[in-house]
């Protein structure tokens, strides 16, 4: 009796592997091939060959582009040189990167940025916000942006124990913002199993000097975060379920659903055009790819347009897509009037104009 009790429940725990190995497929779109698309005209940047996975542009048209990321399961084509954070004027007719150099009481050695957000204050002194995993942990590094010196100064190390698997920030105020924690466990293999299990743990965090909370949970995978141009609405990616949630946003920083917007892809970072309010989401469009990395047919990249978010029916468009000869693992497109930039995990960088 014992015995036939341990084969049962063998059965059917190899079962719910078998199946949830299925649903995982599908999840990631495991057997999808990408058309392609191409704006009119784009190029690959100079100086960006070890990944560009968020970019944050100012009104002024500077771009920050954090480049370096080390993330468990994803290769990198530079594992032994620390992250960097560039700078890029889109003001220029033929704009080039520039690595910042950072000062203060920071360990750069072990700097691995991923996703970053500017702030700016009412006197106009720029803040860069940059989640970073030194030793494979999660911190938030607040910098002063020097603009004439094209340097930043490290200010500060946010710790919380909340704040563990971060993966992208939004920052509203001074020291006040919204972070996303996308999986629960920060061991790899209980990552592992949180991923195949689709346990849903994740979740969106907010943080102040004052309070450190959960704002809004059941996520496969909370991944890119943002808000609205009227700072009403916070838009959250939600990468393995394949969509982003519209969450309002109340007083007291509590965030509650609004609505979902399903995109069929695998949704990493958002950003929102400054003229329209569109999100522009940089996407994977077979996950599968850019798990179990293969050189000789390597993960895609695709970039979705939302317009009329909070409309009955947004349209979306794809405004690029490559199999990954061109661009690999893209993770985030951002646009400054008429250009845009796209972001990839490990791979290069793409300067575009619509």
């Amino acid at each position: 009796m014992g015995k036939l009790l341990v084969l049962t429940l063998l059965g059917a725990g190899l079962a719910l592997i078998g199946e949830r190995l299925v649903a995982l497929r599908q999840r990631t779109n495991a057997s999808r091939e990408v058309r392609s698309v191409e704006p009119r005209s784009c190029h690959l940047i100079e100086g960006l060959e070890n990944g560009s996975e968020d970019i944050d542009i100012l009104p002024s048209g500077l771009a920050f582009i954090s480049s370096g990321l080390k993330y468990p399961g994803m290769p990198s084509f530079a594992p032994n040189e620390p992250g960097q954070i560039f700078l890029m004027d889109l003001n220029e007719q033929n704009p080039r990167v520039q690595a910042l150099n950072i000062s203060g009481d920071f360990d750069k050695a072990s700097f691995n940025p991923h996703g970053i957000s500017t702030f700016i204050d009412e006197d106009k002194t720029v803040y860069l916000y940059v989640v970073n995993h030194p030793h494979m942990k999660s911190t938030v590094e607040k910098f002063k942006f020097e603009e004439q010196q094209h340097s930043l100064v490290h200010l500060k190390t946010i710790k919380h124990e909340l704040l563990k698997s971060l993966n992208d920030i939004v920052v509203l105020g001074p020291e006040q913002f919204y972070a996303t924690r996308d999986h629960y466990f920060t061991n790899f293999f209980l990552v592992l199993l949180e991923i195949i299990l689709d346990l849903r743990w994740s979740h969106v965090l907010f943080y102040s000097p004052r309070e450190v909370k959960v704002v809004a949970k059941g996520f496969s995978s909370a991944n890119g975060i943002t808000v609205s141009l009227d700072k009403k609405f916070i838009y959250t990616a939600d990468v393995t379920a394949q969509n982003i949630h519209v969450l309002k946003k109340h007083e007291n920083w509590d965030l509650t659903p609004v609505k979902v917007i399903h995109l069929g892809t695998l949704v990493d970072n958002l950003t929102v055009d400054p003229d329209t309010g569109d999100i522009w989401a940089g996407c994977h469009p077979n996950g599968m790819k850019l798990l179990a990395y293969n050189p000789a047919d390597p993960p895609g990249s695709e970039v979705l347009r939302i317009q009329n978010v909070l409309s009955e029916k947004p349209k979306i468009s794809t405004e690029y897509a490559n199999n990954g000869s061109v661009l690999q693992a893209s993770t985030v497109a951002s646009v400054y009037h008429g250009k845009f930039l796209i972001g990839t995990v490990f791979h290069k960088a793409l300067y575009c104009l619509l």
